[in-house]
């Protein structure tokens, strides 16, 4: 998926056992879907957290912001909680919303770490791909968000 396509249509199953739909955003609100590589270890913690604390600015942006990454339910559950995660954290345990947005793996071995921003019409307005610079998923995202508002 690249910038200027219609994001896929997933039903992802959320940290609080609920589904979460992207085209329920479809008309209502944009939408920051971030993949990462796993709940815990140190730049993904920076990364969630990076959002966590940017996390009003979105909302006064009119974006929800959903993470996504292969873990358990019942680990969302944990990392969420530990580091008061206010956004909802998505389980891609089969890897289909992974294939289905075409996030690639870092070095052959790990799940990337992508950054999609949709508008309200569900069509992605900007990618950003960086394994290693966490916190500037968050900064470009936020750019990409102003930019669609203007």
């Amino acid at each position: 998926i690249e910038t200027g396509d219609t994001a896929p249509e997933l039903t992802l199953a959320t940290d609080s056992g609920d589904q979460v739909t992207l085209t329920d955003y479809r008309g209502k609100k944009a939408v920051v879907l971030f993949f990462y590589p796993k709940d815990g270890t140190p730049a993904c913690t920076k990364e969630a957290c990076a959002f966590r604390d940017a996390y009003e600015d979105f909302v006064e942006a009119g974006a929800v912001v959903i993470g996504v990454s292969g873990d358990s339910a019942a680990r969302h559950q944990s990392f969420a909680a530990n580091h008061q995660l206010p956004f909802v954290l998505v389980s891609d345990e089969n890897g289909k919303a992974r294939r289905a947005f075409g996030v690639p793996k870092s070095m052959g071995l790990f799940p990337g770490r992508v950054t999609y921003v949709i508008d309200r019409e569900g069509i992605v307005r900007h990618v950003f791909s960086s394994q290693f610079a966490a916190e500037q998923h968050v900064k470009e995202s936020l750019a990409a968000i102003g930019k669609m508002n203007r």
